[in-house]
């Protein structure tokens, strides 16, 4: 693998050497354009607004403002909550498409990228005909239990695993179809329990791919307006997510308070990018590290 790799790079680089010096910068000037005119300048400029009266404005339409404290909070307990099932449910579901061969595999194979080809808000009108306690397929049910979902957090957070439920199952499918089921099968024949397999086998192997999902999910899950925007209602200090808030703000024509919270919104997604790159560089190292064994034991 190792000598591929060294292989591959030296193409790609006579692949480069080949190409015109001038071909070369236009590509690299348009790639830095692109990333500056799309990404730098607007991610600047969120931040200029938000700062504009200084980092007492900035605290005061962010935390004195009783809405908007709700908006983070419900924005805090959602996302977490979507991450939680939908990292047991995407482990799950690559366990089971990965060690398993039944009738129907196929079919939940695509059914899992379907969040990625339905629109959200098409994905909020579905909940919304399904569990409204009005006119819902499932109103008897949920009026003869007393259950709200739709216009209620518990609509919020079904909307929201439904749009991130692909990431840590599509994170980990190719990887577990790569490893294989030789240490599996190994701990079986030493008389492990399924339980100790996966505590013990297979999670040590997928760690570094759950992760990489885990995060992909949660950056998802924190900007989510489409299938929140129509589960939710839009009502105050209730159902107000943080990014239905900025563009409430926005109509309010509150742009300080509305940058505010955007600002908060670009830091936590930064976050996340900051994560992304640690873990790779984990990564990088950890196989740099396997590598360096493997080569002094051959």
């Amino acid at each position: 693998m190792h000598v591929n790799t060294i292989r591959t790079q030296r193409t790609a680089g006579k692949m480069v050497a080949n190409e015109p010096l001038w071909f070369r910068i236009l590509l690299i000037s348009l790639c830095y354009l692109i990333a500056t005119v799309l990404i730098i300048v607007p991610l600047i400029y969120v931040f200029v607004q938000a700062f504009a009266d200084g980092f007492s404005g900035w605290w005061k339409n962010l935390f004195e403002d009783a809405e908007t404290r709700h908006s983070v909070f419900l924005t805090l307990m959602v996302v977490p909550l979507a991450v939680i099932v939908n990292t047991v449910c995407g482990v799950a579901a690559a366990w089971t498409l990965t060690k398993f061969r039944f009738p129907g595999r196929t079919f939940l194979m695509t059914a899992l990228d379907l969040p990625f080809a339905v629109s959200p808000v098409v994905a909020g009108l579905m909940f919304v005909l399904l569990y409204n306690v009005r006119t819902g397929y499932f109103a008897p049910v949920l009026n003869y239990l007393d259950i709200k979902i739709i216009f209620a957090w518990p609509g919020i957070v079904l909307a929201t695993m439904f749009v991130t439920m692909p990431f840590v199952a599509r994170e980990l499918i190719p990887l577990m179809q790569a490893l294989g089921d030789d240490e599996e099968l190994a701990a079986v024949s030493l008389g492990a329990s399924p339980w100790q397999i996966f505590w013990r086998v297979t999670l040590p192997n997928i760690k570094w791919g759950l992760l990489f999902g885990i995060i992909q999910c949660n950056a998802r899950a924190i900007g989510e307006f489409g299938a929140v925007y129509v589960v939710s209602g839009r009502i105050e200090r209730e159902t107000y997510t943080m990014a239905l808030r900025v563009e409430k703000l926005f109509q309010d024509y509150n742009n300080p308070g509305s940058y505010a919270v955007a600002s908060v919104l670009t830091l936590m997604a930064l976050s996340t990018l900051i994560a992304k790159v640690m873990l790779e560089r984990m990564v990088a190292a950890s196989m740099n590290e396997a590598t360096h064994k493997t080569g002094e034991h051959s």
